[in-house]
């Protein structure tokens, strides 16, 4: 039975570059990890072996140490864009360029005051700890004609110790969950929203700016709603995006319910007036929806594994 040749790309992934921008005795710090998928005219490769069209991961790889010294890194999605505009613009068989990026944010050491016998705090601007908040993400898609910008975050821990409730559920034989009227409410965000910026005559989002404002407003939301229900939460983070940042047309979550539950201290004569809770990390309730401007189409997955 004859086979013919499917979707196919090739790229080098994973590529770490860190750039640091010295400001004087100021430094600056970026730090991704890329992912360069190419795809196009690459049917003989499949089938015969020539490389003809081929240009080597290796040289993907090279490019992406060179262009953070030729263009330096603005931000994740600034990078991505140079990245994919320039693969598929120098190589005439590549006609899709795919980056993706993770980006780990780093802050500044506060070190002792200027009077210590060490280096004062006011002559350390080099030093820094690695942010364990969460981890920056973004995928840049080109085909030399229009773009899509799909960004995001994964492993944000949030909590809300109250203003949580879970009750009025079906429930069937197999039920032993009990109503709660006051519960913990913690999940890992996982986050992707679409940016409608897709040509170049369009104005460009300030990426930056664009990140932190999105992610205010989504933990904005996570705080101030009273919620009865992960589900209702989740609605609100996205519907609080999608009304405060019109660069943003679509969001999907993915959160993970970090169950806890009340510890039984009952065999200790004690009482536990919703203090004391055993946090389980499996098996755990998961959540997942899109949210979108009115009007607009879903194209980001619904499967976020490999975004």
């Amino acid at each position: 039975m004859p086979t013919i040749l499917g979707q196919n790309q090739y790229g080098k992934a994973e590529n770490r570059v860190v750039k640091i921008t010295r400001d004087g005795a100021t430094h600056h710090i970026k730090d991704l990890n890329v992912s360069v998928a190419l795809s196009g005219d690459m049917d003989e490769v499949h089938y015969s072996g020539s490389n003809a069209n081929v240009l080597p991961t290796d040289t993907t790889k090279n490019t992406v140490f060179a262009f953070a010294k030729e263009h330096g890194i603005e931000s994740a999605e600034q990078f991505g864009i140079h990245l994919a505009r320039h693969f598929v613009t120098s190589q005439e068989p590549i006609k899709t360029a795919r980056i993706r990026i993770e980006e780990y944010a780093w802050e500044r050491i506060a070190a002792s005051d200027a009077n210590s016998q060490f280096i004062g705090a006011d002559e350390v601007k080099h030093s820094f700890v690695r942010k364990g908040q969460e981890t920056r993400l973004t995928q840049i898609t080109y085909d030399g004609s229009s773009w899509e910008v799909v960004s995001g975050l994964k492993d944000l821990t949030v909590m809300n110790s109250t203003n949580s409730e879970f009750w009025g559920y079906v429930k069937d034989k197999y039920t032993t969950l009990q109503e709660a009227y006051d519960r913990i409410l913690a999940t890992s965000v996982s986050a992707r929203w679409r940016f409608n910026w897709t040509d170049d005559e369009q104005r460009m989002p300030n990426w930056e700016k664009s990140y932190e404002q999105t992610k205010k407003h989504m933990l904005q939301a996570f705080a101030e709603t009273y919620s009865l229900s992960l589900q209702q939460t989740l609605y609100q983070m996205g519907s609080r995006i999608i009304n405060n940042r019109s660069e943003i047309d679509e969001v999907r979550f993915s959160l993970p319910n970090k169950h806890h539950f009340l510890v039984d201290l009952e065999p200790f004569g004690l009482k536990n007036d919703n203090e004391v809770y055993f946090a389980a990390d499996r098996p755990y309730g998961l959540i997942e929806a899109t949210i979108l401007r009115d009007g607009c189409e879903p194209k980001i997955p619904v499967d976020l594994t490999n975004l």
